[in-house]
C-alpha cells in the first residue's frame, strides 16, 4: 500500500444546513447529525459522494477535507460548517473519515497462512514458526551467539538456543503485572561480548496514591546471565518519589544505544499534560550513559528543577526506539490517542507537542486540540490515522532480503499488521503493509542468520509466537 492510497481526497457533497454541536460532542453523533443524510450512515454514499473510496475532488491532505468542511463547496452545493462545528470538531470529523477509509481499504489486504508463502512488493516471504508461550512476548533481541532473550510482560525472562531449547532466567526482578505494565524491554550491550551486560525495564510498584490505589514506575535496571540465574543487577533509572502516581498505564519502555548512552522512552502514564512538564519523567526520551550516570550534556541537565535525564519531552508513549545502523540517528514510534500514531526523528531537546498537538482525537470521540503544528513543536516524520497502534520497531540490515535493507519495519498492535517503511532524506517515501491479520505484532528484530523476527499475541487465546520471515523462491 503507497503512503498516500488511504489519505487521496473527493469530496462530492450535498448536505443539509450545518447543526450546533457542542465542544465535547462524540464524532460518531456529529457525523450522524450534520453528514449522514447526505453521505450516508456507514460513510457510503447517498445523495452525496462516498467517503470510503479513493474519489475525490481536491489533492488528498487533511488540509484539504478540513477546509471542505469548514467552508463548504458551493458547486457541489454542500455548506460552510464553519460557524457551527468547532476546529476542534472538525479535526475530529477527519479522524472518523480516515478510520472509515483505511477499514474499507484494508479489506482488500490478505491475511498469509501461517508457515506459507506471500508475496510482498519486492519479495517473495515465507513464514515459520519459532516458539510459542502463555501470556504477551513483550520484547526479544538476539545474543551474538545467535541465542534470543525474550520477555514475558507477565514478569519473565526466558532464553532461546539455537538448539530450540529454551529455559527461563531466574531471579530477574520482581515486576507490576498490572494494565500495560510488567516486564518490557530487553536490549544487550552492544559490547555484550567483552561486558555480559543486559538492559531491561519494568514497571514496578512503589506506593499507593491518596485513593489508596496502587501506582508504580518504569524502572530501568542492567544485569548479567550466569547458569541461568539473573546476578550483578544494578538500577540505572528510577524516577524522583514525588512523580511516582502511575496507575498502571502508558510505561513507553523501550531501548536504544548509541555508544556509551542509553536512551528509553517513558509514556506520559495516563497523565497527558505531563508531557509538556520537564520536571517529571512521564511523556519524555531520557538519555543517560550505560552505567546510570546522567551525561552533562543533557538539554536540561542545568535548569532548576528540570529531570535532568531528559532528552526530549511531548512523547505520548512512544513503544518502539531504535538506532539508525548507518546515520546512528534515534528513531521512535510513538502511540497516538485515536489517530495520530508517530515516527518521529529523536533529536536534543525538541518538544514533540503532546498533548498540545496531536493528529488524534480522544477515544471517546471528542475532541482533544484543532492543532496538527505550532511553533517550536516538532512534527512527525510519518503519522498514521487512523491509529494503528505502533509498537516495536527495526532497521533490517541483512542483505538475505536484499531489497528491504535499509527499511525500517513497525509492528501495528491494533491493525495486526507488519509496515515496512522506506526513508530517503529524512521523509517516508513507501509505506507498505507486509502482513495483517497473525496477531497483534509487538517486536521486530533482525536475526543474525538475516531473517526477520515477529513477536505477536493472540488476544482471544492469550498465545503469543515469535514467527521468522524468511525470502521464498
Amino acid at each position: 500500500m503507497k503512503k498516500t492510497d488511504y489519505l487521496s481526497v473527493v469530496l462530492s457533497f450535498l448536505c443539509i444546513s450545518p447543526l450546533i454541536a457542542s465542544a465535547d460532542s462524540r464524532v460518531e453523533d456529529v457525523f450522524k447529525t450534520n453528514c449522514a443524510s447526505c453521505h450516508g450512515s456507514n460513510l457510503q454514499g447517498g445523495m452525496a459522494g462516498s467517503l470510503l473510496d479513493s474519489i475525490w475532488l481536491k489533492d488528498g491532505t487533511d488540509k484539504s477535507l478540513t477546509n471542505a468542511i469548514k467552508q463548504g463547496i458551493k458547486d457541489r452545493g454542500m455548506p460552510a460548517f464553519g460557524s457551527s462545528l468547532t476546529d476542534e470538531t472538525i479535526r475530529t470529523l477527519v479522524v472518523y473519515i480516515r478510520e472509515a477509509g483505511y477499514r474499507a481499504e484494508s479489506q482488500t489486504i490478505q491475511t498469509p497462512t501461517l508457515n506459507k508463502s506471500f508475496n510482498t512488493q519486492y519479495h517473495t516471504v515465507n513464514t515459520r514458526a519459532v516458539t510459542s508461550a502463555k501470556g504477551i512476548i513483550w520484547a526479544m533481541d538476539f545474543l551474538p551467539n545467535g541465542d534470543l532473550l525474550y520477555t514475558l510482560r507477565k514478569g519473565e525472562l526466558w532464553l532461546l538456543g539455537k538448539d530450540g531449547k529454551k529455559v527461563q532466567i531466574k531471579n530477574t526482578p520482581e515486576v507490576w503485572h498490572r494494565g500495560q505494565g510488567g516486564m518490557l524491554d530487553v536490549m544487550p550491550d552492544p559490547d555484550f561480548a567483552k561486558n555480559g551486560w543486559i538492559y531491561l525495564s519494568y514497571s514496578k510498584k512503589t506506593g499507593k496514591n491518596s485513593s489508596g490505589r496502587d501506582i508504580g514506575i518504569t524502572a530501568i535496571v542492567r544485569g548479567k546471565i550466569k547458569n541461568n540465574q539473573w546476578v550483578e543487577q544494578q538500577t540505572l533509572f528510577e524516577a524522583p518519589k514525588q512523580t511516582h502516581r502511575n496507575g498502571g498505564w502508558h510505561f513507553g519502555s523501550r531501548f536504544a544505544i548509541s555508544g556509551d548512552y542509553l536512551f528509553f522512552s517513558n509514556g506520559d502514564e495516563g497523565h497527558q499534560n505531563d508531557a509538556q512538564d520537564i520536571t517529571t519523567q512521564n511523556g519524555k526520551i531520557h538519555r543517560i550513559y550505560k552505567d546510570g550516570q546522567t551525561p552533562k550534556d543533557n538539554p536540561f541537565f542545568s535548569q532548576p528543577d528540570a529531570l535532568k535525564t531528559i532528552w526530549t519531552y511531548g512523547n505520548r508513549n512512544p513503544q518502539g526506539l531504535v538506532k539508525h545502523p548507518t546515520t546512528k540517528q534515534i528513531w521512535s514510534t510513538e502511540h497516538g490517542p485515536r489517530g495520530g500514531d508517530e515516527l518521529n526523528l529523536i533529536s536534543k531537546g525538541l518538544n514533540y507537542g503532546w498533548p498540545t498537538v496531536t493528529f488524534g482525537m480522544n477515544y471517546d470521540g471528542t475532541p482533544i486540540t484543532p492543532h496538527t503544528n505550532l511553533p517550536d513543536m516538532q512534527q512527525p516524520i510519518h503519522q498514521w490515522t487512523p491509529s494503528i497502534a505502533v509498537a516495536g520497531m527495526n532497521f533490517y540490515t541483512s542483505k538475505r532480503f536484499n531489497q528491504w535493507q535499509g527499511d525500517l519495519f513497525v509492528g501495528s498492535l491494533a491493525k495486526k499488521q507488519l509496515h515496512r517503511l522506506r526513508i530517503k532524506d529524512d521523509q517516508v517515501i513507501e509505506d507498505e503493509i507486509i502482513l495483517k491479520g497473525l496477531g497483534r505484532i509487538r517486536d521486530v528484530v533482525t536475526a543474525p542468520t538475516g531473517e526477520l523476527y515477529i513477536t505477536m499475541n493472540d488476544r482471544q487465546t492469550k498465545i503469543s509466537k515469535i514467527v521468522a520471515l524468511t525470502p521464498g523462491k
